[in-house]
């Protein structure tokens, strides 16, 4: 039973840099899950975030404690929900969650849609310039979920798999799409999952249209990164 301890934000103005709902808190008793997410929590850049798609982002635990080790002199930092996270749990891992899970989440129902994709924001509100790059090198990215059926939530209600309806985990996902050479089978295997979500599935087929994979430079580093 994997029980998540569970997070919102509102989007919040920053210095020198674009508004965010990055900054979260924990959520005590329940709370609605609506089609778009969590009732309370806020996405600034949609296009990038939130919507049917990704209306949830998960973010193993565990990895604060590899990434603690990876950066000791900003340890401090590496706490959820430090990564804007909406669940985090202790043994969901990209290895043993897999693209389409259906997942029973006290009233509702969420399916897992893409891993998530690590942009520069997160070397921005963390202070570590090549945190993002690091997170996907690694596999370490976390997920997101579709609202499948609306419902009232809590940390106090445990995740539990209905549904497997992939072959395809999200560590799978994560290095199909950042980690290895072009590979047109990968791509068809990753779109043929069940679940996946609209534009990672859009993404995949671009790459088979112009033969080449996309630049990451701008997502992971921002202008710099052009």
């Amino acid at each position: 039973m994997h029980y998540p301890d569970v997070y919102i934000g509102t989007i919040e103005q920053y210095p020198d840099f674009s508004p965010s709902a990055i900054a979260k808190r924990q959520v005590d008793g329940g709370v609605a899950l609506t089609p778009c997410g969590l009732e309370g929590d806020q996405q600034a850049e949609k296009a990038y975030h939130g919507g049917a798609d990704r209306a949830l982002c998960h973010f193993p635990r565990e990895h604060y404690a590899w990434l603690r080790q990876q950066f000791p002199e900003e340890e401090d930092r590496f706490h959820p929900p430090a990564f804007g996270e909406n669940l985090s749990t202790l043994g969901m891992t990209e290895d043993n969650v897999f693209i389409g899970d259906i997942f029973r989440w006290g009233d509702a129902l969420i399916q897992v849609t893409q891993p998530r994709a690590p942009c520069y924001k997160l070397n921005h509100f963390l202070d570590c310039k090549n945190l993002s790059p690091l997170l996907q090198q690694s596999g370490r990215c976390g997920w997101l979920y579709r609202v499948v059926s609306t419902g009232n939530v809590s940390g106090d209600r445990p995740l539990e798999l209905l549904t497997r309806n992939s072959e395809v985990s999200v560590a799978q996902a994560i290095s199909i799409a950042f980690n290895m050479p072009f590979d047109e089978e990968q791509y068809r295997r990753l779109m043929s999952a069940a679940g996946i979500s609209a534009s990672w599935s859009k993404t995949m087929q671009m790459r088979l249209v112009n033969r080449k994979i996309e630049d990451f430079g701008r997502r992971l580093f921002g202008a710099e990164g052009k």
